[in-house]
């Protein structure tokens, strides 16, 4: 199992990955991904070699025998803390075919992108998601450490944060989402 950058030739893939994962809204979260990648840096340009910074953002994919089989996609957003506005990253999506789920495969997708973030100024990554899944990687829930969710439809279970080691203990606020999060209405409960 080879765990790298994501390549412009890895779209396509990608995409299959993510409406298999998630069957009925597969769709919508292929084309989130799509637009996600906007917020990459330049280095995620189609043609270009990706970024050397995955603290401005980072698109990882898992491939067998040169096969995309999982992806994971941390995207930049904005912590409004007290004093000034933050940068922070969110994690979402994480897919994995669903013949090669249950085998490792999206946990080694997080802990490689988690390890590659350690060495950033990134503070803080946040994510909407199973607690029974994702606080093995670390992630707790948000809400207890004074982090505010970016909408009431997010379960309070499930608004978790993972602290890097740039962070600051005094440091609380809300987090403010991507426009693209809104835009495809992937916030929260439905």
């Amino acid at each position: 199992m080879e765990l790298r950058a994501e390549r412009p030739a890895d779209h396509d893939a990608v995409r299959e990955v993510h409406q298999a994962a998630f069957g009925d809204s597969g769709r919508t979260v292929a084309d989130l991904t799509d637009d996600l990648r906007t917020l990459l840096p330049a280095g995620a340009a189609p043609g270009a070699a990706p970024s050397p910074d995955p603290g401005a953002g980072l698109s990882l994919v898992a491939a067998d025998a040169g096969e995309v089989v999982g992806h994971v996609l941390f995207t930049r957003s904005l912590l409004d803390a007290p004093d000034r506005l933050v940068d922070v990253l969110v994690l979402s999506p994480l897919g994995v075919r669903p013949d090669r789920q249950g085998q490792g495969i999206g946990s080694a997708l997080v802990r490689r992108g988690l390890d590659l973030l350690a060495n950033t100024s990134v503070p803080l990554v946040f994510l909407e998601g199973h607690p029974g899944y994702y606080t093995r990687y670390g992630f707790e829930p948000a809400g207890e450490l004074g982090f505010r969710r970016p909408s009431l439809r997010i379960p309070d279970a499930a608004f978790q944060v993972h602290r890097l080691p740039a962070f600051e203990p005094s440091l609380t606020g809300t987090l403010v989402y991507s426009e693209i999060f809104w835009r495809h209405d992937c916030v929260g409960l439905r």
